[in-house]
């Protein structure tokens, strides 16, 4: 997965970027510290997986999803095709704090 800056360093209060996964592809577990996050899907069909791997969110074109500060996610592309989404976070610059795994694991 790739994260590209967009909008950085611009606004005191947002910032912007592209997140673009490959096919069968997925994002360390990770959560945005005290960054309130925005997701639009542009492109492809791809996933959030949330609350220690229990719940998904599901995103085609079009769709949006709001990720709370602090939430632990991961991001999943397990289709064929190449997936691409909008982020908008409150923050300057964007936070991604990478973890080992869940804090609190799906049984």
């Amino acid at each position: 997965m790739v994260r590209k800056g967009a909008i950085i360093d611009k606004s005191d209060q947002l910032c912007a970027l592209v997140m673009c996964a490959e096919p069968h592809s997925c994002s360390a577990v990770h959560h945005h510290g005290e960054q309130d996050t925005i997701v639009y899907a542009a492109k492809g069909h791809g996933s959030i997986v949330f609350d220690g791997g229990k719940q998904r969110k599901d995103l085609s074109p079009g769709d949006f999803a709001i990720i709370p500060a602090h939430t632990e996610h991961q991001e999943m592309n397990q289709s064929d095709q190449d997936v691409e989404w909008v982020i908008t976070r409150a923050g300057r610059k964007p936070i991604t704090v990478n973890l080992e795994g869940w804090s609190n694991p799906s049984s």
